[in-house]
């Protein structure tokens, strides 16, 4: 199916091939993506809450916990924790990513969701490879034994509607977010962002921008904010576990300004602030920033 958005963003964007959008993808898992998708120990997703909004989230477990047990089925064998914005996600769209970042690879699997007990099951709509850039090398160098579910008064969990002094240093700081849109009709896509620290702004308590770098030029994420300006944000704490999950509107500023890299920006407005410590087990190291990241 021809996605509009993607479509008005191309043409916007002098792209002439027009069909590099989501019309190209296919909804069955090659074995070869299936196999790398047993191998990882984190999965990204993006979905809507109970509460309507759309949120991004982090998922973790021991190798083989997101598994394709056929070309049309992920099985994810992990639930959103009680605090976490998509705790409760039973149906619905999906939108999931798998990164290795010590390999620089990563596939992107979007479909429709449902519950069995501690476990999710996706039936893919859309699976494809994304290219390496502005991935960040990082290795697991640490996996508490115990990480617990952090609970309200244990500084564990957070909410609000403003950013304060830590969320701009996190923010600011970080060399890598994640990006939950969806469509009417179109379904939802969770889509990674990198560059080097700094390259997301803070502009005051509810807006930050980024800058849009060349990539494969689908335009999946700013073809859905075309037609749907809701949008989730997820920033990790790699070295502490932590997770700042926000929601809000975005929308594209076809003028870079002086931004080095930018073909473009977008620009962000939080609505809903949920911050969790220990919302991940694992503690990764960075080994190496993305050569293709441009200078901030």
């Amino acid at each position: 199916m021809e996605h509009a958005g993607e479509l008005a963003v191309q043409r916007r964007a002098g792209v002439r091939a027009v069909a590099l959008g989501s019309a190209r993808t296919r909804p069955e898992i090659p074995a070869v993506a299936a196999e790398f998708l047993g191998r990882q120990r984190m999965l990204l997703i993006g979905a809507r809450g109970r509460d309507g909004l759309l949120w991004a989230s982090v998922l973790t477990g021991p190798e083989g916990f997101a598994r394709a047990p056929d070309e049309r089925t992920v099985v994810i064998d992990a639930v959103p924790g009680e605090h976490d914005p998509l705790a409760g996600l039973d149906g619905g769209q999906i939108g999931m990513l798998a990164i290795e970042p010590r390999s620089r690879r990563r596939m992107r699997v979007n479909g429709t969701v449902s519950r069995e007990g501690g476990r999710l099951i996706v039936r893919t709509e859309q699976a494809y490879a994304n290219c390496p850039k502005y991935i960040q090398a990082r290795e697991i160098v640490a996996e508490p034994a115990e990480p617990g579910e952090p609970t309200p008064g244990s500084h564990g969990f957070s909410s609000g509607t403003v950013f304060g002094d830590e969320d701009r240093a996190w923010i600011e700081g970080a060399d890598t977010f994640f990006v939950a849109t969806s469509a009417p009709g179109l379904g939802a896509d969770l889509s990674h962002r990198g560059g080097n620290p700094g390259f997301v702004r803070v502009l005051d308590d509810r807006r930050l921008v980024w800058p849009d770098y060349v990539g494969n030029s689908m335009y999946m994420t700013l073809g859905n904010l075309e037609l749907d300006d809701d949008c989730g944000l997820l920033f990790l704490d790699w070295e502490g576990g932590g997770a700042l999950h926000l929601t809000g509107h975005a929308h594209v500023d076809w003028d870079p300004g002086d931004v080095p890299g930018a073909q473009r920006l977008v620009r962000f407005e939080v609505d809903r602030i949920v911050r969790l410590r220990g919302a991940s087990p694992l503690r990764w190291g960075l080994a190496e920033y993305s050569r293709h990241n441009p200078p901030v």
